[in-house]
């Protein structure tokens, strides 16, 4: 090829995607695949709970302890998905966190956590007041359907990715 004359732009591109082939091989031998698959749902579902009894106690007054035993509840299995993600991209992606298929959802985590944390600590120390504790929750649970609809996308790109190579 000289330097006048262009490449053939018939040439295949490589594509690129959410796993290379390796990656995809890693995510589907690895046991804590199954561990998300599981994890994920459930902690929607205690979500879920935890958001109507959060709801409940500011609309009624009602239910604090049960409010506040579901966000602490919410906010350990979001620790367990955390940690056990973490083990997930080391396998699949060569590091704990942030791997680049993963990074902002992983930025995002953080804050999620950080919300969620600040309010355990809230909570323990009787740092604020129940109104602005569960204020705290609902802006934890906030982040976390934001970060909920980041993984979710994540999914959907991993599935077309699959489709596309079948």
């Amino acid at each position: 090829m000289t330097a006048n004359t262009l490449p053939d732009v018939r040439t295949p591109v490589a594509p690129t995607g959410l796993y290379t082939p390796e990656e995809r091989q890693r995510r589907d031998a690895t046991k804590w695949t199954l561990v998300q698959g599981v994890l994920a749902p459930l902690q929607f579902v205690v979500f879920l709970v935890s958001l109507t009894l959060v709801v409940r106690y500011l609309w009624t007054g009602e239910g604090y302890v049960a409010a506040n035993v579901s966000i602490v509840a919410k906010t350990a299995v979001l620790y367990l998905i955390m940690v056990t993600g973490a083990i997930w991209e080391k396998v699949v992606f060569g590091q704990y966190l942030f791997a680049p298929a993963f990074f902002w959802e992983d930025v995002f985590s953080f804050v999620v956590i950080a919300l969620h944390t600040a309010y355990i600590y809230a909570l323990f120390t009787g740092a604020l007041e129940p109104s602005a504790l569960m204020a705290v929750a609902l802006a934890a649970y906030a982040t976390y359907v934001v970060n909920a609809g980041q993984f979710l996308w994540k999914l959907r790109q991993a599935r077309l990715q699959s489709e596309g190579r079948a």
